[in-house]
């Protein structure tokens, strides 16, 4: 019997809305990056999964850590290198580091990180050789593509079929944000990736800053070279990296202005920083017995990242000897050789749970190489950090949070036992560090809307919507000198130079008729008296 004041409709209309819920579920194409990337791109394929949408996933067969979930459709396409191949080139890349670090745009483009990214973008060519996979894309009605930009290949996936993409991605290398996203970057106050500046630069940095832009767009096009004439010949017409970056409907940046500077954005630019961020879950019993044991000191956390998984080896037995003069039990996440002189207050783990570990009130403080990933984490959970940034943008991270006081940046390669040991003692003793984070993590967390929530949101109206044409600025459709209003500055100085001659011209007609005749009757007075 239905109960009094419950409409006889209602589980009806539970019905429909749900049969709509289901009516609206998309499909979704993936084209992803491995490592990192992928971690941060796969929590939001997982919620979508959860939101009903079907998935598919496109990744070589080579590769770290792609495809490996059961939640989704994996198409797999065969490379032209190995496995080893592929740690070969990564390992020539990070050691490589620790000898000559490429710390600026140009010396990443022609140093050592070049093979790397060429065996990269080498995937795009086998993908699209894979004609059943090519043939199976293009029947399957897909209603947007899903990609991170770092490998290209998706940019030109979705160029191919045509369809609608969501972008995601913590930089953005060269100047492809300004010309794809049409977002003006202006070079007095927003810092070249890279350089290490803040957005208050000296009359110098804003020289070099303007110096670095040139390079970019004097050297980027050679980098990308392999990925647009891969495009090209997919697409069967000459294609630029600003061809591919233009077609992007959303551009979700996993960015945030606690740690990044303020800069311009476009309505198509959503910030998501801090997606990887989530509430700590209870700690395995291993590591909550090290938490225990480590008594009121509490613990240090330090990780280098997934993808470093040794240091050499005086290095390490440097860190070993700093780490060892402190009281604090440290956890430190590392895979090489055990140092000889490895104290008794450190212990070596080859996995920790970063983030639960940081959510503990224990933790004093991280050591970390400043990904993004671990940045964010470190933010969240509010704890002062000491920064030993390698490549990439972690040299930016690292600088960005030093600037606002929340840790200590180190040279890695440079720094002695001393310098690591007074950081961490700095950071853990002086509270300033623990008071700066404090800070930026309640700026961080005040939002409307979770940044996890935010992407899946912008995921799902780029394929409800068949893209976003309504947020694509109009400046595409312009050449650059009427972009930058050339043509009409032109116009309009003509018009002002001609109006200025005209009035010359009547004014020195109107001179010449009012005193050129009486000049000309005083002369002729002069001759008659002669």
């Amino acid at each position: 019997m239905t109960p009094a004041g419950f409409p006889a409709s209602l589980p009806l209309c539970v019905c429909l809305l749900l049969a709509s819920g289901f009516a609206q579920a998309g499909r979704l194409l993936v084209v992803p990056m491995d490592g990192s990337h992928w971690l941060t791109l796969r929590s939001v394929v997982e919620k979508l999964i959860h939101n009903g949408h079907e998935v598919v996933v496109v990744v070589p067969e080579v590769s770290w850590q792609l495809g490996k979930s059961l939640n989704f459709t994996v198409k797999t396409y065969s490379t032209s290198h190995t496995l080893e191949d592929l740690n070969q080139k990564f390992k020539y890349f990070s050691d490589t580091q620790w000898k000559t670090p490429e710390e600026s745009m140009l010396s990443l483009m022609t140093g050592s990180a070049k093979g790397f990214f060429e065996l990269i973008f080498s995937n795009c060519r086998s993908l699209f050789n894979d004609k059943k996979l090519v043939e199976y894309l293009k029947q399957s009605s897909f209603d947007a593509v899903f990609l991170d930009p770092f490998d290209v290949c998706g940019l030109t996936v979705a160029k191919y079929l045509s369809l609608p993409s969501v972008l995601i991605a913590k930089v953005i290398f060269c100047h492809y944000l300004e010309e794809g996203a049409q977002s003006p970057r202006p070079l007095s106050y927003v810092p070249r990736i890279f350089s290490k500046y803040t957005d208050t630069m000296t009359f110098m940095e804003r020289v070099w800053n303007h110096i670095t832009y040139m390079e970019e767009r004097a050297f980027c096009h050679h980098f990308f070279k392999t990925a647009t004439d891969t495009a090209s010949e997919v697409l069967q017409t000459p294609v630029t990296m600003e061809d591919l970056f233009s077609q992007v409907s959303i551009w979700l940046l996993r960015s945030d202005f606690v740690l990044d500077f303020p800069a311009p954005m476009m309505p198509n630019i959503v910030y998501i920083g801090g997606i990887n961020c989530h509430q700590g879950k209870p700690l395995p019993k291993e590591f909550e017995a090290y938490v225990n044991a480590s008594g009121e000191h509490g613990i240090v956390v330090f990780s280098l990242g997934s993808m470093v998984s040794e240091i050499p080896e005086k290095k390490a037995m440097e860190i070993a000897e700093a780490l060892g003069r402190i009281p604090q039990t440290v956890l430190w996440r590392y895979t090489g050789p055990r140092p000889s002189n490895l104290a008794k207050n450190t212990i070596l783990v080859k996995w920790l749970p970063q983030n639960d570990l940081l959510g503990h009130p224990k933790t004093r403080a991280f050591i970390t190489h400043s990904g993004s990933n671990g940045i964010y984490e470190g933010i969240c959970n509010g704890v002062p950090m000491v920064m030993m940034p390698l490549f990439g943008d972690q040299l930016d991270n690292a600088n960005n949070m030093e600037t606002r006081g929340a840790g200590i940046s180190l040279n890695i390669i440079k720094m002695t036992a001393d310098d690591l040991e007074n950081a961490l003692k700095a950071v853990i003793n002086d509270k300033s560090y623990k008071e700066n984070i404090m800070r930026l993590s309640r700026l961080h967390k005040d939002r409307p809307i979770e940044p996890l929530d935010l992407a899946v949101f912008w995921v799902e109206y780029v394929m409800r919507n068949k893209g976003a044409p309504h947020l694509r600025p109009a400046a595409h459709d312009l050449t650059w000198y009427q972009y930058h209003s050339l043509d009409v500055i032109g116009f309009l100085l003509a018009i002002v130079l001609t109006v200025v001659f005209i009035v010359f011209k009547c004014c020195s007609y109107g001179f010449r008729k009012c005193f050129g005749k009486k000049q000309g009757v005083k002369k002729s007075h002069k001759s008659k008296t002669h």
